[in-house]
């Protein structure tokens, strides 16, 4: 699996659980899913992501 493909998995799933624990648990939940989608919007001007560092110290490869 490359680091792009992982971090696109890592992404949709931290999503999706902020959002069914924002249903379910407690509403404060969805703050976890803004911050998700605050930091996919900065990499995509900055080209960088601290979760695909973590990913290649990992020993995932890129593309």
């Amino acid at each position: 699996m490359t680091v792009e493909r992982a971090l696109r998995l890592i992404a949709g799933a931290f999503v999706m659980l902020g959002v069914v624990l924002g249903m379910t648990v407690s509403p404060s939940f969805y703050w976890f899913t803004a911050f998700v989608g605050l930091n996919l919007f900065q990499s995509a001007f900055t080209n960088w992501c601290p979760m695909m560092s973590l990913l290649r110290a990992a020993g995932l490869r890129n593309a």
